[in-house]
């Protein structure tokens, strides 16, 4: 028998109102011990004067309740226990409870391992409760509770069944060569694979735009030494996050700082200055510049402009019509001259001031309202690191299915790409190809 756990599902520190959730098989008999009563009702809350039961002494007064399972959030029976948010009743009211024979404290997340394991929900579903706890933006939100509330899982079953269904054609022909099939079986079964093959292929491009939304999106700011980079990323944070000097090359190293404009999440790093280097340390710098540009969702390209519009000026290289180019140091003139041909309209600001600096945001948050525009219109993205990485070994095993040269290496490879896709969500049923082939071909009727 499993153990009874509890824990605060509340966050620690003083409120008006703390949660204690219970859950096993004792949930309920620990609800009646420390409440003093057992007649209640599942999913109704009641006012009770909780107490200790090793003493009787009241630990506060709030309300009880029990969800018996499997109706309930870990599908075990479970009681939650509502009580003021002090943490001398947390402390006396969790004591109380561990001393119970069978108690004992939650683990991290135990409690959804436990809805996990008792199919209460799927890994993916787990991983939007996670997600949607950890939210601090709108879109975050809304991504988070469409996976958790099974968006994700139902796209990958459906990927899962029909690479089910191709196997089962393609069994069909290895295991009952006797029966009567129809002759264009395998045909169909290359077909549903190739079909599945582009649908797991705009499956794992979506890993990159949930990404996006769950952890920010990505903006570099690039430019010329004391271009005044440092001091605009200062400006947009509000505080000093970067160090500011005159002297070229102060910023060695990428700079990071996490930003909210909005209810878009998005880091803003501070590169190092763009030109030959004058030692090891800041080719470095440069290096690692390059390939946080490289790989940046929204780029800001920085010019000086008493050197606007600096047609040599190496930052071009990085520009392209969706760059937010600003020129900086408006208030130290030429800031007013044309952006050279092709290239798109700056904003002109001056860190210095703040001038402009209203403009600089209205024109980044187009920026990142167009970066996220994909992602918030992909329903059910892949969101984590795990999700791509079997997106990806699902992808390679169907490219191996279309080019192997017999069918057991075929079917094997189907196998094997329909498990992967089952490993997301933590559920894989093998026994349901046989299901399949029965159905589909009424094999032994």
């Amino acid at each position: 028998m499993s153990h009874t756990i509890f824990a605060p599902a509340t966050a620690p520190g003083r409120a008006g109102v703390a949660v204690v959730r219970i859950s096993g098989p004792q949930a309920l008999a620990a609800l009646a011990a420390v409440s003093g009563r057992a007649d209640w009702q599942p999913r109704r809350m009641e006012f009770v004067r909780f107490v200790d039961p090793a003493t009787g002494e009241a630990v506060d007064r709030g309300l009880g309740v029990a969800f018996p399972g499997p109706a309930s959030f870990t599908g075990e029976d479970v009681a939650e226990l509502h009580v003021h948010g002090a943490s001398a009743v947390l402390a006396r009211l969790t004591a109380a409870l561990g001393a119970m024979p069978g108690l004992r404290w939650a683990e991290p997340g135990e409690f959804t391992r436990r809805a996990f394991d008792n199919g209460k929900m799927d890994l993916t579903a787990a991983e939007g409760l996670a997600d949607l706890i950890a939210a601090e933006t709108e879109s975050q939100r809304r991504q988070a509770l469409r996976q958790m509330d099974g968006a994700l899982a139902a796209r990958l079953e459906g990927l899962r069944t029909r690479a089910i269904a191709a196997l089962a054609f393609v069994e069909a022909v290895i295991d009952f060569p006797d029966e009567e099939l129809p002759d264009d079986t395998l045909a169909r079964g290359v077909g549903l694979i190739r079909d599945l093959r582009a649908e797991v292929a705009a499956l794992a491009d979506t890993a990159r735009l949930g990404a996006r939304v769950r952890r920010g999106a990505a903006v570099a700011v690039v430019g010329a030494p004391n271009a005044g980079k440092s001091s605009l990323v200062n400006r947009l944070a509000g505080w000093e996050v970067a160090i500011v000097s005159p002297e070229a090359g102060t910023t060695r190293d990428r700079v990071s700082v996490e930003m909210a404009l909005g209810g878009q999440a998005f880091t803003v790093t501070d590169t190092a200055g763009l030109r030959a280097a004058a030692g090891a340390v800041e080719a470095e710098g440069i290096r690692r510049a390059e390939r946080a540009v490289a790989e940046a969702d929204v780029r800001i390209a920085v010019f000086a402009a008493d050197l606007w519009p600096a047609a040599d000026d190496p930052t071009w290289r990085w520009v392209d019509r969706d760059t937010l180019v600003v020129v900086n140091k408006s208030d130290l003139g030429r800031a007013d001259a044309p952006a050279p041909s092709g290239m798109p309209e700056p904003v002109r600001v001056s860190a210095a001031t703040g001038a402009g600096m209203d403009d600089l945001i209205a024109a980044l948050r187009r920026k990142l309202d167009a970066a996220s525009a994909d992602a918030a219109g992909e329903g059910a993205p892949l969101t984590r690191e795990r999700h791509r990485a079997l997106a990806e070994e699902a992808l390679a095993a169907l490219d191996r299915a279309l080019a192997a040269p017999g069918l057991e290496l075929q079917a094997e490879d189907l196998r094997l790409a329909a498990r992967a896709l089952g490993r997301m969500t933590g559920r894989i049923d093998v026994e349901d190809v046989l299901d399949r082939i029965f159905s589909e071909f009424c094999i032994g009727k």
